[in-house]
């Protein structure tokens, strides 16, 4: 694989660089577990037993993966039929009867009737209906996110949200993720935009802990005509804690361990005219060799090197940290 380079040769005055895994990557996630059902629902009061539709009647936008979905308490289910366009979806009723679920996710833009029957504890019956719209898939909103599943991460990466519609509803999709560290250090999330959620700690995470990542937004409204889609919990490592200092001036870089010095670095960065970003930055890719042309990045003809070794990646605009061959 191979990635532009910034104007600068990418070194960065004071950037504390926290490294991470190569096996920390992005992706939406489309095989997610369902919500409860009985988070959202409008239930039917019966004497003696209490049905619990996923859905509302009339309720339109409804979500494609649990919209579907019946419990019961005090009771048992008898019979549970979701119907649409003259057919009926199939299910499938949990050993108990206490639950019913269709088999797969529902059509997008389509309408359903949903029929439950239950029977109380002490005999009698009750029934409950809802009918229903799914949403257009068009309207659906994903986000893709990093780490994955069972990577391990330096102190400093963040947990990152990128989604491919614009987000209106700010908080409702916010706290529909939770972020949790196993040593209960508090995370906080901000947004970049109306399309990018980062949550970190106040401070890098600690050492060879754990942090588990909650992923509730099936049915979450976004925006007008935006629907969260994804239900998925993911859990990542963080490693060894790596830090870099860099100089630009003094043309260093301090790199600690786990607290303690490893060892001082000499680097060159970028030209006055030119100069190499400042801030924190975390390393999200290692690169064995890449090229670095600068017409990539509205350079051209500045710059063509081929190989460039030891690449690591600093942003997704194109500043790495990485080797120099060419004196």
């Amino acid at each position: 694989m191979r990635w532009p380079t910034s104007a600068a040769i990418p070194v960065v005055l004071a950037t504390l660089l926290a490294g991470c895994g190569t096996d920390g990557g992005s992706r939406a996630d489309d095989n997610s577990a369902s919500a409860d059902a009985a988070g959202s629902t409008e239930p039917g009061k019966r004497p003696g037993s209490r049905i619990v539709l996923a859905v509302t009647d009339g309720q339109s936008h409804a979500s494609v993966r649990r919209s579907g979905r019946v419990t019961v308490r005090g009771g048992t289910l008898r019979d549970v039929v979701l119907s649409t366009g003259g057919r009926t979806v199939p299910g499938r009723m949990s050993p108990d009867r206490l639950s019913w679920t269709p088999v797969g996710d529902l059509d997008y833009d389509s309408r359903y009737t949903l029929v439950a029957t239950a029977t109380s504890d002490d005999g009698r019956d009750a029934t409950e209906k809802a009918s229903f719209t799914t949403l257009r898939e068009s309207e659906r909103f994903v986000g893709t996110f990093t780490p994955d599943d069972g990577a391990t991460v330096g102190v400093g990466m963040p947990v990152s949200f990128t989604f491919d519609k614009a987000i209106a509803n700010k908080r409702a999709v916010e706290e529909a993720i939770t972020v949790r560290s196993s040593t209960g250090r508090p995370v906080i999330g901000h947004w970049f935009g109306d399309r990018r959620l980062d949550f970190r700690p106040q401070e890098y995470w600690k050492p060879h802990s754990t942090v588990s990542v909650k992923i509730a937004l099936d049915g979450v409204k976004g925006a007008d005509g935006a629907y969260g889609y994804q239900n998925k919990t993911v859990t990542f490592t963080v490693g060894r804690s790596q830090v870099s200092t860099v100089d630009a001036a003094a043309h260093t870089m301090k790199v600690s361990r786990d607290g303690k010095p490893l060892r001082t670095v000499p680097i060159t960065a970028g030209a006055p005219e030119s100069p190499t970003y400042n801030g924190q930055m975390v390393v999200s890719e290692k690169l064995v060799q890449t090229r670095m042309n600068g017409a990539t990045v509205g350079f051209a003809g500045q710059y063509d090197i081929p190989d460039v070794p030891h690449a690591m990646r600093l942003s997704a605009s194109g500043t790495f940290i990485h080797g120099n061959y060419w004196g």
